[in-house]
């Protein structure tokens, strides 16, 4: 059965802002009974291995892993001075997410920034990614790069939010140290078919966000007309919602996951909601859909059922 993460993507801004502590988001996943959650560089107060020993503990304490660290790395900066840092930051992560006893580490390509050349900026992803691959190996932590759609913290939507720049990069970086976070929601919002995708992707799927959107005033055809505001991406009619009341059929994404031996970690990407009460109750609901789906779909009764 795959075990279930959450990332507090509802309460996201309060921790950064530190309204919400992360050691306050640890006991509210807690109180979810999930087995895990997930982190962000800037939800820490400091990259200190004694301080990250102390969150790991506050973790353990609940029950839960920390089996991924959310990183964002920005590949796309025109300075090359810049995208060294970058790389020398990811590098540091990997550490971060070791001694918080996880697994992997979500990166990304970087902002589509305005007036970038697509072919050079392709190349300086692939070649930063290239570059730490030797480095997760000898850290124990597989890279994982979702088909974003764009950083909480960044101005400009993901650089390869098309399924043709992801599947390029994968192509170009063929390691068993950098393999896919697929989040099924951000291919709608890129206008695409997120079915597609993960058949395309399926060998090397290590990690899935599970997310909902839906369409309120508009449709999945006038999404796909749609070209995305350069700053904000999303059309104004496509809503984020409780997982399993939206456009993502979950009986064909697990049943393509499971027919395939795939046993990775599913997180939940939810928690929207005026207060933190409301987006607790939209992580329970959330939660308990999954649940219900992993066990149709993994559970010791799915090839007699035939899920």
């Amino acid at each position: 059965m795959p075990p279930l993460a959450a990332f507090p993507k509802g309460f996201f801004d309060a921790i950064v802002e530190r309204r919400m502590t992360v050691f306050q988001w640890i006991d509210h996943a807690g109180d979810l009974e999930l087995d895990g959650a997930e982190l962000y560089p800037k939800f820490l107060d400091s990259f200190d291995s004694a301080y990250l020993k102390k969150v790991r503990s506050a973790a353990s304490s609940r029950g839960l892993e920390l089996p991924m660290f959310c990183n964002s790395p920005d590949f796309t900066q025109p300075d090359p001075a810049d995208r060294k840092k970058e790389v020398e930051r990811t590098r540091e992560m990997f550490r971060v997410t070791a001694e918080l006893g996880g697994k992997f580490c979500r990166v990304l390509s970087g902002q589509n920034r305005p007036g970038l050349d697509a072919e050079e900026a392709l190349g300086w992803v692939i070649g930063a990614l290239a570059s730490l691959v030797r480095d997760a190996e000898a850290a124990g932590v597989v890279l994982v790069i979702e088909n974003h759609y764009k950083d909480g913290l960044w101005l400009y939507p993901e650089f390869a939010q098309s399924h043709a720049r992801y599947l390029a990069i994968l192509h170009a970086v063929d390691s068993p140290w950098l393999r896919v976070q697929y989040d099924p929601s951000n291919a709608i919002v890129a206008g695409e078919d997120q079915y597609d995708l993960l058949e395309r992707v399926l060998p090397r799927v290590a990690t899935v966000q599970a997310s909902d959107r839906y369409v309120e005033g508009g449709t999945v055809e006038d999404l796909r007309r749609l070209s995305a505001d350069p700053q904000h991406g999303y059309a104004p009619f496509l809503k984020h919602g409780v997982i399993g009341h939206g456009l993502n059929d979950y009986d064909r994404i697990f049943r393509t996951l499971a027919g395939s031996g795939w046993d990775g970690w599913v997180s939940i990407e939810d928690g929207d909601g005026g207060t933190i009460e409301e987006g607790m109750a939209n992580l329970r609901d959330s939660a308990a859909f999954l649940r219900t789906k992993l066990a149709q779909h993994f559970g010791p009764d799915a090839r007699e059922t035939g899920a």
